[in-house]
């Protein structure tokens, strides 16, 4: 965090309201109005604050006690007896910060996250400075003066610079910008031209934050035989950082990480990248570079699945990591699932998700949660051979 906006990141929270470009959603359902706000406030890793404030706001209500960890996580419990089930969305986003100020007033910028250089030209971002948002946007040469032989190559980050209208540094300290300055894609939701798609920026991860935040008004009016710590971690980005500190408060018999996935259905000839499609049903993870999941919580996953009559999307995904990996490694080992909202478009400035896909996914999660008992829990962590639980009985 940058101490010196510090005091100001209340100032941020209203980008999270503003409405979209072409559409606001202050007239649409309640569900609409969370991905809105969600996926409009500005979070990049360490500056997650304005996410927070909203998660802790709409997780209040439902849980019987809520702390954070020393990373900024906010662990929300429900229930006080029974199994320990982790269920964890991060908040950051994508983003940057501002590396420094050059004499003219154009900034660099310190990329944070899994970018591709193809996704940074020409792009409008938003800098938390210490006197507000500022507007920016990264440039790019002109084909006017690009030669013939340069014009199909790439430009690498380390020209890219973002250009605040600012004519020199003091005019660019005047706004209130400096080192350190955290940095967001300006990409406001919109409901895309009247269909059951989304389109906004970081569904990796505000769309496993809308789960979670839905799954928990849910299973607060429910009965569940078990204590779940709804947990909203933070640098996921840039590491797993937040997973690793939250589990170890946690300490979870049970983890399950909610994410935004990645589509296939775009691109033709790429099909083992990834078998799943936009509002083809939510995914389950069978392998990422990251973890593999417990194969007997992978099959309660899918005969829960399939007792719901929901459709579910089997992936195996390289160059792909998520917060299930740290709570894998937590407590002395915890068996661990990935179940994903599939999005078209990750790590870049727009993204898709489709609704049907989030409300299944809350109906999966849901249906879990009130079935992980003692019993099944104890199944799931039992690794003893077939053979020895015969002659033991």
């Amino acid at each position: 965090m940058n101490l010196r906006t510090a005091p100001l990141f209340a100032l941020a929270l209203s980008l999270a309201s503003l409405p979209a470009h072409a559409q606001s959603a202050a007239s649409a359902d309640a569900t609409v109005q969370l991905l809105e706000q969600l996926s409009n406030a500005p979070g990049p890793p360490g500056a997650e604050e304005p996410v927070r404030a909203i998660m802790v706001e709409r997780m209040k209500p439902f849980a019987s006690s809520l702390k954070y960890d020393g990373m900024g996580s906010v662990i929300a419990q429900q229930g006080s007896s029974g199994p320990r089930i982790m269920v964890d969305a991060h908040m950051d986003e994508l983003g940057g910060m501002v590396r420094r100020v050059t004499p003219n007033g154009l900034l660099t910028m310190q990329m944070l996250g899994g970018w591709l250089d193809q996704a940074l030209v020409d792009q409008r971002w938003i800098i938390i400075g210490s006197k507000g948002p500022v507007h920016a946007v990264t440039g790019i040469r002109d084909i006017h003066v690009v030669p013939q032989e340069e014009r199909s190559k790439l430009y690498p980050r380390e020209v890219l610079t973002l250009d605040i209208g600012a004519h020199d540094a003091a005019s660019a300290e005047a706004m209130g910008i400096g080192p350190g300055d955290p940095v967001v894609p300006d990409a406001p939701f919109i409901v895309l031209n009247g269909s059951d798609n989304y389109l906004g920026k970081a569904w990796d991860d505000r769309i496993g934050c809308a789960v979670l935040l839905e799954a928990m008004r849910r299973t607060a009016k429910a009965a569940h035989p078990n204590q779940i710590f709804y947990t909203a971690t933070t640098q996921e980005e840039i590491g797993l950082r937040g997973a690793k500190t939250a589990a170890q408060v946690v300490r979870p018999d049970i983890g399950i990480a909610l994410e935004g996935g990645i589509t296939g259905d775009v691109y033709p000839g790429h099909s083992e990248e990834t078998q799943a499609k936009l509002g083809a049903g939510p995914g389950l993870f069978l392998y990422d570079s990251s973890t593999l999941p417990n194969r007997k919580l992978v099959t309660f996953t899918r005969e829960t699945a399939s007792h719901g009559n929901i459709p579910l999307q089997l992936d195996l995904v390289q160059g792909y990591g998520d917060d299930s990996a740290e709570m894998q490694a937590s407590n002395g080992g915890t068996p661990t699932v990935n179940l994903v909202v599939p999005v078209r478009y990750t790590h870049a400035h727009n993204g898709i998700v489709n609704r049907h896909d989030f409300d299944q996914l809350v109906d999966l999660l849901v249906n879990m949660l009130t079935h992980l008992d003692g019993a099944a829990v104890a199944e799931i962590r039992d690794f003893t051979p077939a053979g020895q639980k015969q002659a033991a009985q």
